[in-house]
C-alpha cells in the first residue's frame, strides 16, 4: 500500500485514467509556453526562443520550476 502512496504522488492519471509521467507534463508547458511566446513574437525563431529560455533558467539558478508561466513569458520576452 506505501509503494502505492509513493508512485501515486509522483505521477497523475488523466481521466481516461492513462498513466501520464510528470515529466510529460513539464514537457507540454514548456510546449505552450514556446507557443505562447511564438505568437507574441513572430519576428523570432523557435530555436532563439528556446534558447532565451534556457538564458532564463541560467539566470534563475537552473530553475523555472515555481514561476508562472505568465512570469516566465515576461522575463523571456525581456531577454529577446
Amino acid at each position: 500500500e506505501s509503494s502505492l502512496q509513493k508512485t501515486s504522488t509522483c505521477s497523475s492519471a488523466n481521466p481516461t485514467g492513462i498513466f501520464v509521467s510528470p515529466y510529460a507534463l513539464n514537457l507540454s508547458s514548456f510546449t505552450k509556453l514556446i507557443k505562447r511566446l511564438q505568437e507574441r513574437h513572430p519576428e523570432f525563431s523557435k530555436q532563439e526562443i528556446v534558447k532565451a529560455v534556457q538564458e532564463l533558467r541560467k539566470i534563475n539558478k537552473g530553475v523555472l520550476n515555481g514561476l508562472a508561466i505568465s512570469s516566465i513569458e515576461e522575463k523571456t520576452s525581456a531577454i529577446l
